[in-house]
Parts: structure tokens; sequence; C-alpha cells
């Protein structure tokens, strides 16, 4: 099966990237500028690109993304702290970005003749990210069925879609992944912060999955303090 991956150099996306390289037949690594404060990321999926060996594309849409305001991730809005289940996280949502990104790998897919998109969405986004949930993968792909109907048959490959991140760790480690050239971040900085929700669900996916964490973190033990005392039990 000849499928393209989005790939946002995550550790999720590079750990599926990883995945349909041993798998199937890795067409191309699709990666999108959308104004993200921690665009450093775009060059993570750019090295994975140039260890498997595929061409990386970088789809602009910093003038859609400019559009879609009131994000962290996009806006001069403080990157909360924390962990992902907390309320103040849904100020990391970028409106309607999955669905936005989907329809793009599609039209690729289609004109490139692939016979699938991956993405890398998961359960633990389930808390705050709405097209990250099974329910609107389904429904994307019911809808790209009639959008491409008598074109293309196209289909969304998501097989973590029900699993929690530390899977994804065990997973990425089962194909190799070079963990420690995969970005995390929201904040953009030099380093991993260790703070903000995707560097604490980062770490703790790394514990739940024993796996070495191979990351540099500014706070490396903040998220003990976010999970919850039996993780703090289990560390000491």
């Amino acid at each position: 099966m000849k499928t393209i991956v989005i790939c946002s150099g995550g550790l999720d996306s590079v750990s599926l990237a990883h995945k349909v390289a041993a798998e199937q037949e890795l067409v191309c690594l699709l990666s999108f500028d959308y104004g993200q404060r921690h665009r450093k990321e775009l060059d993570f999926a750019a090295v994975c690109a140039r260890r498997l060996g595929v061409p990386h594309q970088i789809i602009d849409i910093r003038e859609i993304g400019r559009h879609l305001t009131g994000s962290a991730l996009t806006d001069e809005v403080d990157v909360p702290d924390g962990h992902y289940a907390e309320e103040t996280m849904k100020t990391t949502v970028v409106p309607n970005r999955n669905a936005i990104m989907l329809a793009i790998a599609f039209g690729v897919a289609a004109a490139r003749k692939a016979d699938a998109v991956a993405t890398a969405v998961h359960g633990g986004d389930h808390f705050i990210y709405p097209d990250c949930r099974p329910g609107f993968i389904d429904a994307f792909q019911a809808m790209q069925n009639h959008a491409l109907d008598g074109y293309a048959d196209v289909g969304l490959y998501a097989p973590y879609v029900n699993v929690a991140k530390a899977e994804i760790v065990a997973d990425g480690s089962r194909y190799g992944t070079p963990f420690a050239e995969t970005w995390s971040c929201y904040k953009g900085g030099a380093r991993h912060c260790g703070r903000c929700g995707t560097c604490v669900e980062r770490r703790e996916a790394f514990h739940l999955a024993d796996v070495a964490d191979p990351t540099a973190y500014d706070d490396a033990d903040f998220w003990v303090t976010v999970t919850g005392s039996f993780v703090a039990e289990e560390v000491e």
C-alpha cells in the first residue's frame, strides 16, 4: 500500500513514519507550516525524511493559520503548563487544524495515486482535540469517499487513534525510531521545556512504556507533580 504520512516532526508522527516504512510503501512525508511557534518541529520532519530516504514536502498554509486566531500555538498567548487533561490546555487548540491538513493531504494523495494518508492522532489527544477522535476519523473518511468518488480511492490510516502515547513509544521503539531526533515541545525553545502539556505527556509516556527517554528537558521532574502521586511513588 502506497502511503503518505503527515509528519510534524513530533514523536508520534515520526514513529508512524518508521512504522509505515517498515510495513507499507512510504511515498513521502507531508508537513504543514501554519505559523506555529514551534516551527522548529519541521526541521525534525525533514531529518526523518532523509533518514527514511523519501521526499519531504512542506505545505505553507500560514495565511490560513493567521485567521485561526486564539490559540497558544499561533498567537501571542502563553502556552499553559500542566497535564493535557486540564481545562487550560484548550488554549492549544487550533480550530479545524487536522481537518484542513487532512483535506489537503487527501488531494495530494489522489494526485499522486497513493492508496492512503497516515496520521498519528492518538487516544491522549481526545481530551481537548475534537479532530483527533475516532468519530472525526470515521466521518472524515466517509466525506472523502464522496469527495473523491469515481476519481480516487484513498484510505485514512490512523493506527494510534485508540491507544495511549505510551503505546506509541513502545511501537516506535520496535521500529527503531530515534526519539532524540523528534520534537514535541509547544514552546519551541532551545530544549524541551518539560512543563507544557505535550512535554508532560511525552515524559510520562516513556515512563509508562519503560523505554529510556533521551530527551533533554529544562524541567525534567515537573511531570511527576502533575501526573499524580502514584507516579511519584514509583519514581522514588
